[in-house]
């Protein structure tokens, strides 16, 4: 599935417009990488599947600190 392990990024549904103006359903999917991230703390590596939005976010915070606001929020 299309979703992503932090933020809960997903698909969502929208118009394709063309030229004439003909309306039909389309997806727009998120921008998924498969990333592996090492948490120093615990000396492991983690493969998450994260939007690209995600990986600014780890780069600004850190890996820790952003898997422990996710677990905070309950998200594991």
């Amino acid at each position: 599935m299309r979703v992503c392990d932090l933020t809960g990024k997903s698909a969502m549904v929208g118009n394709k417009v063309s030229h004439s103006n003909a309306k039909t359903k389309r997806r727009f999917y998120p921008n998924l990488q498969d990333k592996k991230f090492f948490i120093p703390e615990e000396n492991m590596w983690i493969s998450l599947r994260v939007s690209t939005k995600a990986m600014k976010t780890i780069n600004k915070k850190g890996i820790t600190a952003v898997l422990r606001d996710w677990a905070k929020n309950g998200k594991i």
